[in-house]
C-alpha cells in the first residue's frame, strides 16, 4: 500500500464528514438573521419562535462542525508535511486571517446568541446574530481562497530552502484575489445558502404532513423557499463561471469534466452517459458544438482536450465526468424544485400539495449531495497536482510516514468520524421531534 493514497483517502473522509456542517451553519446563519430581523420589525411571537428553534439547531451544527474540523488541519502537518512547507507561507496567512476574522469573531459572539436572549436587550441580541452569520462567512471566504490558491496559484515567487522549494507570498492581495478564488467563494456560499434553504424545507414539510406546529411549518417554508430560489438560480450562475475559469486556468480537468479527448476541437458538451477511456469517447447524450459555445460563444471553436496533455498530466476522467455531471442534474432538479414550490405558494395549494411536501423532506439530501460532488470534481480534478502547475500529490506527503501509520490513523478517524455522525442524527432528530417551544411564543426581549 501507498502512505500518499492513504494519506489522501483520509483526508478525502474527513474533509468530507467535516463539509456536512459548514454549510448548514453558514446558510443558518442568514436564516436566523431573516427571523430575527422580522421578529424586532414585527413584533410577531411566531417569529421570535421560529428563531430560537433555529438557533438551538445552529448550535448543534456549529459544535459538530469545529469538532471534524480541528482535525483536518493538524493533518497538514502529519500526513503532508512536505507540502505544509511548501505552502507554509501562503496557507499560515490565510488560515491566521481566518482565525483573527473568522473564528475569534463567530465564537465570541456564539454564547450570546445562543444563552442571552433574556440577558441582552433586542438589538443586541440581533447584532450578535449578525456577528456570528458573518464569522461563518468569514471562515469559508479564508479556506476558500486558501483552496483557490491552490487551483490557480498568484502573488508568489518561489524560494530555495535547504534542498527544497517553497512558496513565499510577494503581494498578499493578489494571492487571496487569485483568478478563482472570488467565483469559487461566491459558488460556494450560494450553495450552503442552498444546504440551508432545503433543510428548512425538509423540516418543515415533515411537521406539515404530520400536521404538527402547522404555522411554524408554514412561516419557516416561505422564508425556506425565498432563499432557495435565490440560491439555486446564484449556484447556476456561479457554477458556470466558475467553468468558465477552469477551462482558461485549469483546461484539463475541464476536459476530464466533459470527457473530451481531441487535443483540439469543437466539443459537445456531455448530459449523461459513460467514458469510454479505452475508445477515448463518451457513450451517452450530447449536444454538438455546445461546451464549445459555452466556453467561446462559437459552436465551431475549438476546446482543448484531454489528448493535448500527457498521460501522467491527466486526471481521473471517469470519476470526475461522473461526480461533475451527477452535480449539475442535482443542482438542475434543486432549482426546479424551489421553483416549483414558490408558484404553488403563488396559487396558495403548496401546504396542501402532500407529494412534494415528501419530495421536500427527502431534498435536504440534494444539495448536501452537490456540495460534496463539487469539492470531489475540484480536487480530484486538479490531479496530479496539489498545487497546480507547481507541486504534484505524490511529492507531498510527508517521508517519515509509514503504510502502518497511515493505516491506523485512518481506521482511528473513521471509527471516531462515524460516532459522531451516528450522534449527531441522534441529537438532530430528538430536536426536531421535540419542535419549537411552547413557551418561545411568548415575546421574550425585554425592554432594557
Amino acid at each position: 500500500m501507498d502512505p500518499g493514497l492513504l494519506s489522501r483517502i483520509q483526508f478525502g473522509l474527513t474533509a468530507s464528514f467535516h463539509y456536512i456542517y459548514p454549510p448548514l451553519s453558514i446558510g443558518l446563519g442568514v436564516i436566523l438573521v431573516l427571523t430575527e430581523a422580522l421578529a424586532l420589525k414585527t413584533r410577531n411571537p411566531l417569529f421570535q419562535q421560529m428563531t430560537r428553534f433555529w438557533t438551538r439547531i445552529f448550535g448543534l451544527i456549529f459544535a459538530l462542525g469545529v469538532a471534524t474540523g480541528v482535525v483536518l488541519e493538524f493533518q497538514f502537518g502529519t500526513n503532508w508535511s512536505t507540502y505544509s512547507r511548501f505552502v507554509g507561507d501562503v496557507f499560515g496567512s490565510a488560515l491566521a486571517a481566518e482565525g483573527i476574522f473568522a473564528f475569534f469573531l463567530e465564537s465570541g459572539f456564539l454564547a450570546i446568541l445562543l444563552f442571552g436572549w433574556d440577558k441582552v436587550s433586542p438589538r443586541v441580541h440581533m447584532f450578535s446574530t449578525v456577528m456570528v452569520a458573518l464569522g461563518a462567512h468569514f471562515s469559508a471566504i479564508w479556506i476558500v481562497v486558501a483552496n483557490s490558491w491552490m487551483q490557480t496559484p498568484a502573488g508568489f515567487h518561489l524560494v530555495q530552502a535547504a534542498l527544497r522549494q517553497r512558496a513565499e507570498i510577494t503581494d498578499f492581495w493578489t494571492m487571496v484575489f487569485n483568478p478563482s478564488a472570488m467565483v469559487r467563494l461566491s459558488h460556494a456560499v450560494l450553495g450552503a445558502w442552498q444546504a440551508a434553504a432545503f433543510f428548512v424545507l425538509s423540516v418543515s414539510a415533515y411537521y406539515l404532513l404530520r400536521r404538527q406546529h402547522l404555522e411554524f411549518a408554514k412561516a419557516s417554508m416561505r422564508i425556506g423557499l425565498v432563499v432557495a430560489v435565490v440560491a439555486s438560480l446564484g449556484s447556476f450562475a456561479t457554477g458556470h463561471q466558475s467553468a468558465l475559469l477552469v477551462s482558461r486556468y485549469q483546461p484539463a480537468k475541464l476536459a476530464a469534466m466533459e470527457g473530451h479527448y481531441p487535443a483540439s476541437a469543437p466539443a459537445p458538451l456531455s448530459l449523461f452517459g459513460w467514458v469510454d477511456e479505452k475508445a477515448e469517447r463518451v457513450v451517452g447524450t450530447t449536444v454538438p458544438g455546445m461546451l464549445s459555445f459555452l466556453v467561446h460563444g462559437d459552436t465551431t471553436k475549438p476546446v482543448t482536450g484531454l489528448a493535448a496533455f500527457p498521460p501522467a498530466d491527466r486526471p481521473p476522467v471517469q470519476p470526475v465526468f461522473q461526480a461533475y455531471h451527477a452535480m449539475v442534474g442535482i443542482g438542475m432538479g434543486l432549482i426546479g424544485l424551489a421553483f416549483l414550490g414558490a408558484f404553488l405558494w403563488w396559487r396558495g395549494t403548496l401546504f396542501e400539495t402532500r407529494w412534494l411536501l415528501w419530495v421536500y423532506v427527502f431534498a435536504v439530501l440534494g444539495p448536501q449531495a452537490a456540495n460534496q460532488l463539487g469539492w470531489f470534481t475540484a480536487e480530484v480534478g486538479r490531479q496530479p497536482w496539489i498545487v497546480y502547475g507547481l507541486m504534484r500529490t505524490k511529492d507531498a506527503v510527508s517521508p517519515a510516514l509509514s503504510v502502518g501509520q497511515a493505516l491506523t490513523s485512518l481506521a482511528m478517524f473513521l471509527t471516531i468520524y462515524l460516532a459522531l455522525f451516528v450522534l449527531f442524527i441522534y441529537l438532530l432528530d430528538q430536536k426536531i421531534r421535540h419542535g419549537p417551544a411552547a413557551d418561545d411564543l411568548e415575546m421574550a426581549y425585554h425592554r432594557r
